[in-house]
């Protein structure tokens, strides 16, 4: 039996010798338990997606220097073989478009280390450009660049060599297997989202079928920016079946042992609910984003409400309560259980509470434009300085402390602009931006029941059950809901999901037996407020299709179908 290691990593994009240091212990600490290949992630010597990183060539020199000090440093290792994930310049060509200069070509590639030096090379050929995926923009496909599989033999077993997408296509992983391959490497930063782990796991075990190869999947982990990457790292024998996966949203070395007939033993983690899954890749990318670019701490506004209440939870488990602190800014709208629920959950979990009252501020805007609002009722302009006077007070303590402001609209709000530009969208970092109101509840409802002690040591639920169970409102009037300006949130998500997801016609969602009224105020409110979601932070991505990198609209469109 051969023992191979999945090195579940999170690298941070850009720190070249932090991710050398992290390849090696990984490959050290493997080769210790008996490994004799250790299979790293796509890209994991520059962490994933370096995006414009690509386009520098001081960047591409530091990565070739950086690959030699990684085979250098393990030389020590007799019998390993690292397979990692880096870019590749080719020798420079004339370019066709331009004879006068010359320009290297750039591949995704995957290099196994042995013996101190680089002892194959292989090419990525299928480059994804769809949902975040922008590969084609950077990279040139081994197929095109005329380059073949890669197969290496550690202790008489010959194993190919595929990079992500790679795998879920027939030619690559066939080409390998025609060039010897008995078994498949497969090296991936497969961004998460919903219901992803049990469709990759699908998709490899087809492949694995068709080709009657086994199959190792060693998959990133970590946040980066708005992406999420969940680990789950996993192999499969050549009939299909499971046979190991690494557990979800955690670094870790699985050890897995493969043969010549086919068949596969590892550990084997469960798979977590989809609660689970969408609260770790919260968390997950809360403290990957925070302590990647080193902020001291977070700062949330802490409305009483349920959105903000489910940030606090989510960055108290990230962070822990000593780098989180929370501010509530009543107006003379706030009800009183809004600060009674919101000091009891800043007490349930131990963080820093402040109250700054907002009255004071808002009658001095009131008085200063009132001659400017001569003669005009009181609208949404009024609610909106409001907001303002917030956004104002959390960037003022963000500046002066360091800390990053957490803002707390979730997709829903974002989707028909229920939000207000430089006020509670102000901040650096949107942690629900991409989860709909309907599972911000059920996420709520989900932490609410797990065993979580809270700050005076007993255990029980750390959001006041009152928060989940009242109407919500932005409290930016007397005696305002939510859904005095929206439908009900079941209604507005399911013709979300279907618009904006799924992208079905506004004709369509009718069909499918939604009210005509409704789908025509939520898909307007859609298409007229895409300025909004311009210029909102950058947020976590949990859906296979969130308002980011994904979602590409124009401001500026005449289309209304």
């Amino acid at each position: 039996m051969l023992k191979a290691a999945l090195a579940q990593v999170n690298p941070t994009v850009g720190d070249l010798p932090g991710n050398v240091r992290l390849l090696e212990a990984a490959a050290r600490a493997a080769h210790a338990a008996g490994a004799r290949v250790v299979l790293a992630p796509e890209l994991a010597l520059t962490g994933y997606p370096p995006e414009d990183l690509l386009l520098r060539p001081a960047f591409l020199q530091a990565c070739e220097v950086a690959l030699q000090q990684l085979a250098e440093g393990l030389s020590d290792l007799q019998g390993l073989h690292l397979v990692v994930g880096h870019p590749a310049r080719a020798p420079q060509r004339a370019d066709a478009r331009s004879k006068s200069r010359a320009v290297p070509e750039l591949f995704n590639a995957a290099s196994v280390l042995a013996g101190g030096r680089v002892a194959g090379t292989y090419f990525k050929r299928e480059l994804p450009n769809y949902q975040v995926f922008d590969e084609r923009r950077y990279f040139v496909s081994g197929r095109e660049a005329g380059h073949g599989p890669l197969v290496f033999e550690v202790d008489g077993m010959r194993l190919g060599v595929l990079i992500c997408e790679d795998a879920w296509l027939d030619e690559p992983g066939e080409a390998a297997r025609a060039a010897g391959a008995q078994a498949l490497c497969v090296l991936n930063a497969s961004p998460f989202h919903l219901d992803k782990p049990a469709e990759r796991e699908g998709r490899m075990a087809e492949r694995a079928r068709r080709l009657g190869l086994p199959l190792l999947y060693a998959h990133l982990v970590g946040g980066q920016d708005e992406v999420v990457f969940d680990g789950a790292s996993f192999a499969v024998d050549a009939s299909g079946s499971l046979c190991a996966r690494s557990p979800m949203f955690e670094p870790a070395l699985d050890i897995v042992e493969l043969d010549v007939s086919g068949r596969v033993r590892g550990p084997l983690a469960p798979l977590p609910s989809l609660e689970q899954q969408a609260w770790s890749a919260l968390v997950a990318g809360v403290r990957d984003y925070i302590g990647k670019n080193r902020f001291p701490g977070a700062i949330i506004g802490l409305s009483g409400g349920i959105d903000s209440a489910l940030v606090l939870a989510i960055a108290v488990e990230a962070l822990g309560a000593a780098r989180v602190r929370t501010v509530m800014m009543p107006s003379a709208y706030t009800a009183d259980i809004s600060w009674i629920d919101a000091r009891d959950m800043a007490l349930r979990l131990g963080v820093r509470y402040d109250e700054i009252p907002i009255a004071p501020m808002f009658e001095a805007f009131e008085r200063s434009l009132a001659p400017q609002f001569l003669g005009c009722p009181a609208d949404a302009t009024e609610e909106n300085i409001q907001a303002r006077i917030r956004g104002t007070l959390l960037m003022a303590l963000s500046n002066k402390t360091g800390s990053i402001v957490l803002t707390t609209g979730n997709k829903s709000e974002m989707a028909t602009g229920y939000c207000t530009l430089y006020g509670d969208m102000a901040g650096g970092f949107a942690v629900i931006k991409d989860v709909a109101k309907t599972l911000v509840y059920r996420l709520a409802h989900w932490k609410n029941v797990q065993p979580t002690i809270r700050a005076d040591g007993s255990v029980g639920p750390v959001i006041p059950q009152r928060i989940i169970t009242r109407a919500p409102s932005a409290e930016l009037r007397p005696d305002q809901t939510d859904q005095d300006s929206l439908p009900p949130y079941e209604v507005l998500d399911a013709i979300l999901a279907l618009y904006m997801e799924e992208d079905r016609s506004v004709e369509e969602i009718i069909a499918a037996g939604h009210d005509p009224a409704a789908v025509e105020k939520v898909t307007r409110l859609i298409k007229v407020n895409e300025y909004k979601r311009r210029q909102a932070p950058v947020g976590i991505r949990i859906t296979h299709r969130a308002f980011g990198r994904d979602w590409r609209y124009p401001i500026t469109s005449g289309f209304r179908a």
